[in-house]
């Protein structure tokens, strides 16, 4: 550059103080120009960088709130869904047993029936023996399917009295069996894999009766007297 050109820049920039150096100047050589507009550049293209890495970060940081976000509500929903599947399994579970213990309790009357029957047929002739081994057959058929469903009759005479397995139907006095004990069935009961099927019906036991009590309250007393005689003859002696 000339020093004629300096000095006309020199006098422009004077002439236009409100001029910046990087901004471009139709009164400059264009060598001057072009080194104006590459600082121009460098600076809008930093600006510009800063600004978009700004961008980026908000960005980021809103996309990792609702990444959370549905985090969270794909948990909830997969618990939700894991805990209908659970109670769709029980629900179905628990109607299929309603449906067999229906099916199955209705099919213990005749159960009843065939029992009754067995202790009332006294077969002599050989006919009718032969009658009754086919009824036999039929009757132990009937039991191998129940027992493969998971029936099972229950045990009472002898046991306690329960009111979650038993039906009272008689109490009375009973010399053999103390009191609340079951002296005789008059229904069977069944379980059902552990549950009850139906309730047995039976006669609880009230213990002896008066009488009896009060016979062996005296034959008590008479022991004792006899233990005191014992021992004052021994004393005596």
């Amino acid at each position: 550059m000339t020093e004629n050109q300096k000095d006309n820049n020199e006098n422009n920039l004077e002439a236009n103080p409100e001029k910046k150096p990087n901004e471009i100047n139709e009164d400059l050589p264009i060598e001057d120009n072009l080194n104006n507009k590459q600082n121009l550049s460098d600076e809008t293209r930093s600006e510009e960088l800063k600004s978009s890495i700004s961008n980026t970060d908000a960005r980021l940081e809103q996309l990792e709130k609702e990444h959370e976000t549905l985090k969270s509500q794909y948990v909830r929903i997969a618990a939700d869904f894991d805990n209908f599947r659970k109670r769709q399994s029980r629900d179905q579970d628990d109607l299929k047993i309603q449906l067999i213990s229906k099916t199955l309790s209705a099919i213990l009357p005749i159960v009843d029936n065939f029992e009754r029957a067995r202790q009332q047929l006294k077969p002599e002739s050989d006919e009718a023996q032969a009658l009754h081994r086919s009824y036999q057959g039929l009757y132990k058929q009937l039991v191998d399917v129940l027992k493969q469903q998971g029936v099972a009759p229950m045990k009472v005479v002898g046991q306690k009295f329960d009111p979650s397995l038993h039906e009272a139907v008689l109490r009375e006095p009973n010399d053999e069996y103390e009191e609340d004990i079951n002296i005789e069935e008059l229904q069977r009961g069944y379980h059902l894999d552990g549950k009850v099927l139906r309730h047995a019906l039976v006669k609880v036991s009230m213990g002896p009766g008066p009488d009896n009590v009060s016979q062996r309250d005296e034959e008590k007393d008479k022991v004792d007297d006899n233990n005191v005689s014992d021992k004052d003859l021994s004393e005596s002696e």
